[in-house]
């Protein structure tokens, strides 16, 4: 009996090694690829959001073949494993609905890809620069210069505008003026000379001259569609560059109005 006993809790010890030792193992090579994806995706030049659906991938598998081994040694049964899984995925389906969704979210933007890591966007009212594709959530640098974590239920249920093009991001805003003044004077005595200003201080930073059209006018006022273009990845030049520009313009048309 005694002996039986002591079988008994050696084999069960012997389990407990090894499984511990087998998740150790796991868990090295793991990290280990996670390491190669990091190093040969930035050596390559991938895409940010390719190498965290890689990673992504990586970690599933982890998950599944580290099951799979603690099922072996335990003598576990695929039926339990399954109404267990069965179970945790009503629990999680009642208590983390918008978590899960979020998880769906997150696979749908990193394979659909209606944009990429740095690329300027719009998405419904917000708007920034993505620093992140992560699962759950999408990350942009916004005006406000703050991180903002959107969950990715409301990118696939938003608009998305993506401003970025050609390795430049193009940026549009508009301004209106009264009808007191000409469509020549605004053009020539203040668009025209406030872009020069400009010019004159930043394209030389290799950036492309600001465009203005006449976008419409109502009864009230023109209203004048402003482009300026950014490399892409620099949203912090962006925003500090577009209030330069409307302040040139302003400036220019208060000398307008002034007669000067």
């Amino acid at each position: 009996m005694l002996e039986d006993l002591t079988s008994l809790v050696m084999t069960e010890g012997y389990k407990y090694g090894l499984s511990l030792v087998s998740i150790i193992v796991v868990y090295i090579v793991y990290k280990s690829i996670m390491g190669i994806i990091k190093r040969r995706g930035n050596e390559l030049g991938l895409e940010p959001h390719i190498i965290n659906i890689l990673r992504l991938l990586v970690r599933v598998v982890a998950i599944v073949v580290a099951s799979t081994i603690l099922m072996t040694i335990f003598n576990i049964s695929s039926d339990l494993f399954v109404g267990a899984s069965a179970l945790l995925g009503a629990a999680l389906g009642f208590g983390s609905s918008q978590t899960i969704n979020n998880v769906v979210a997150g696979f749908y933007v990193l394979i659909s890809q209606p944009f990429k890591v740095k690329d300027y966007v719009k998405i419904g009212d917000l708007e920034g620069q993505v620093e992140e594709i992560a699962i759950n959530y999408t990350s942009l640098y916004t005006p406000t210069f703050n991180l903002l974590k959107v969950p990715n239920t409301q990118v696939t249920s938003s608009k998305i505008l993506n401003l970025t093009h050609e390795g430049v991001i193009k940026y549009t805003f508009t301004i209106s003026f009264g009808h007191d003044y000409t469509e020549r004077d605004i053009t020539k005595k203040v668009i025209e000379p406030a872009i020069k200003e400009f010019c004159d201080i930043y394209c030389d930073l290799e950036l492309r001259p600001p465009e203005a059209y006449l976008e419409g006018a109502n009864r009230l006022e023109k209203i004048y569609l402003f482009r300026i273009f950014i490399p892409k990845g620099e949203a912090k030049i962006l925003y500090t560059l577009q209030p330069e520009l409307i302040e040139c313009i302003m400036r220019n048309f208060d000398k307008l109005k002034t007669g000067q």
